[in-house]
């Protein structure tokens, strides 16, 4: 058991963190941290919990779903911060993960002028380039992004010396 002096109560947990008391009772109901109830029953947290926190926002943004997050802090000391070994295979699995978000970024980066989604940035060009939604076809999610060739509006239209009709 930490020592009372040591701890935190929720109040100064999310003001040292920068989190709302509602949204750390998330994180304790989803067993992300711990704390522990004074005889009154108001929670208190080890200063560890500090650094937990900090690594499920960190996590959050660069993409890692709340489950994610809780299966590496699971791999994790509770009691105390993380020292460098137990560190060391959590950051090792997340490596690969990490690289495949830059390199998707990286094509986010240079495919953004061009198209995202239904194939364009401008809904006065949207119908030019994705015509009756065409991309949807394909499936959800940012088709053309996704590398989905766009759609040709002129591949429909009938080309000098074609064949008319019946």
């Amino acid at each position: 058991m930490t020592a009372l002096g040591d701890l935190l109560t929720i109040g100064q947990l999310g003001s040292r963190s920068g989190l709302a008391t509602s949204a750390l009772r998330y994180y304790e109901e989803l067993g992300l941290i711990r704390s522990e109830r004074t005889a009154g029953g108001q929670r208190r947290y080890a200063r560890a919990a500090l650094r937990r926190v900090a690594f499920v926002r960190a996590a959050q943004r660069v993409g890692l779903s709340l489950e994610e997050v809780g299966a590496a802090l699971a791999r994790l000391p509770a009691d105390h911060a993380p020292t460098a070994k137990e560190w060391a295979p959590v950051a090792r699995s997340w490596q690969h993960r990490i690289d495949d978000q830059i390199a998707e970024l990286q094509v986010l980066r240079r495919k953004l002028g061009g198209c995202i989604g239904c194939g364009c940035l401008s809904l006065s060009t949207c119908g030019l380039y994705n015509p009756d939604d065409v991309a949807a076809e394909h499936g959800p999610g940012a088709r053309y992004l996704l590398g989905d060739p766009p759609h040709d509006p002129r591949a429909a239209e009938p080309r000098a010396g074609d064949a008319a009709g019946p």
